[in-house]
């Protein structure tokens, strides 16, 4: 299964983090980036790591950007925890990258956030960057970024484009950036299902009461599930000829979207 919710934590904050990992999110970003002061980030760091020395299960470090002081110790910390995953924040350089990914160990993924003009000009080069698993948006910095005010249907064309490229270089479907009305159902669920139409797979959460929006949100229907069966169910008993179902043709994109739903 795609992870759909990935849940941020502040890295300074130990008591949460398995408060985090018992929710139902797929992914436990612990922030050692925007969520902590300056002259927090070494302590942070060192109850990480200790915190790790126990469990690394779906969780994800969002270390702090290539070039800030708190960069190198936060990645040679990620490796010696054997964490799986990254989440580098202001992607901007494929080259910055590929040189994160060789200080991690082999088996590390990298989460490219994008969230400024100049990520989204390369975003090509990021995406098919070497270890590069997924991008996600980081919309609202992107916008202070771009002078756009709102995240709505402004940004309708940078989510196009997250999605496009994600595709083109073979990436599972982009993650969405946060919802701020974090106890606005209605609004995360407004902003998932704009999400999933334009093709993202998941989004980022800031707070619990998200998680089960995103995951649901994100999931096919049991109407698309129901209906990916008959298509799948007809084209067996008929795989050389023509195919219809509920009086429509099915052809191979309509085959295709039928068995990324029952693999979802």
């Amino acid at each position: 299964m795609i992870a759909r919710s990935f849940l941020f934590v502040p890295g300074d904050r130990p008591e949460r983090f398995d408060k985090a990992l018992a929710t139902q999110a797929h992914r436990v970003v612990i922030d050692l980036e925007d969520a902590v002061a300056i002259d927090a980030k070494a302590q942070a760091r060192a109850q990480i790591a200790e915190w790790l020395r126990e469990t690394h299960e779906r969780v994800v470090i969002r270390v702090n950007a290539f070039g800030t002081p708190w960069h190198e110790e936060d990645v040679a910390m990620v490796r010696a925890a054997n964490v799986r995953a990254v989440m580098v924040p202001k992607a901007e350089d494929a080259a910055q990258l590929a040189d994160i990914a060789a200080r991690c160990a082999e088996d590390v993924e990298l989460i490219a956030l994008v969230e400024s003009v100049a990520g989204v000009v390369r975003m090509r080069e990021i995406a098919q960057c070497e270890r590069v698993a997924r991008l996600a948006f980081g919309s609202f910095d992107f916008g202070v970024d771009a002078g756009i005010d709102g995240t709505g249907r402004e940004l309708d064309y940078v989510r196009s484009q997250f999605v496009v490229e994600s595709r083109f270089a073979g990436l599972l479907p982009p993650i969405d950036g946060v919802t701020l009305a974090t106890g606005d159902i209605d609004a995360i669920n407004a902003d998932v299902l704009d999400a999933r139409r334009f093709g993202f797979g998941g989004k980022l959460c800031i707070h619990p009461k998200q998680v089960d929006a995103v995951n649901d949100g994100f999931a096919p229907s049991a109407a698309e599930r129901e209906w990916a069966a008959r298509v799948l169910a007809a084209l067996e008993a008929n795989p050389r000829g023509a195919i219809s179902v509920d009086g429509k043709l099915v052809d191979k994109p309509i085959v295709d979207r039928a068995r990324r739903i029952q693999a979802a």
